[in-house]
């Protein structure tokens, strides 16, 4: 338990750090691959989260998730790329092959979906390519482009609301 304090530690020390250095690119084209960062510690609607994407027209195939389980079983067998905080070391560097492999992807758009401040989360989206990062107002501002202010349960709204301003900036 002390050590995971001091892990935990680690990991929002070199949040800060990365926090610093974040850019915000300019939103220019048309969104064709979306990067989905879930919290499904609490939230259980990920399958239909993914269809609201697509009926906005984001091709299944462009969408790509991981999923964040606050608590990991490393023994069962999850429906899409799973992770926890094991899957992080003590400096903040991801240690799985499949989610180094989506951070280092460029996104046309990263949703951020969690609304509680996660360290391991609010890590990877930091370190995230995407050239457009979108979240929860009640997630540190510096993470993300643009904020919407709703819950996660709320994904019908959440999604109606990314496709409005989306289509408002183009």
């Amino acid at each position: 338990m002390f050590l995971n304090y001091i892990k935990e530690f680690f990991v929002k020390k070199s949040l800060k750090n990365n926090l610093k250095i974040v850019k915000n690119e300019v939103f220019t084209s048309n969104i064709q691959t979306v990067g989905l960062l879930v919290d499904e510690t609490k939230f259980r609607y990920s399958k239909e989260l993914i269809k609201e994407l697509i009926s906005n027209g984001i091709a299944a195939d462009n969408i790509k998730i991981a999923a964040y389980r606050r608590k990991f079983k490393k023994k069962k067998i999850y429906s899409r790329p799973t992770f926890g905080k094991k899957h992080i070391d003590w400096r903040g560097q991801v240690t799985e092959d499949f989610l180094a492999e989506f951070i280092n992807t460029e996104f046309d758009l990263l949703i951020s979906y969690y609304e509680v401040e996660t360290p391991v989360l609010m890590m990877l989206t930091s370190k995230s390519k995407a050239r457009f990062k979108v979240g929860f107002s009640s997630v540190d501002a510096k993470l993300n482009r643009w904020m919407i202010s709703t819950t996660t349960a709320e994904y019908k709204l959440f999604v109606s609301e990314l496709f409005r301003y989306l289509k408002s900036i183009k």
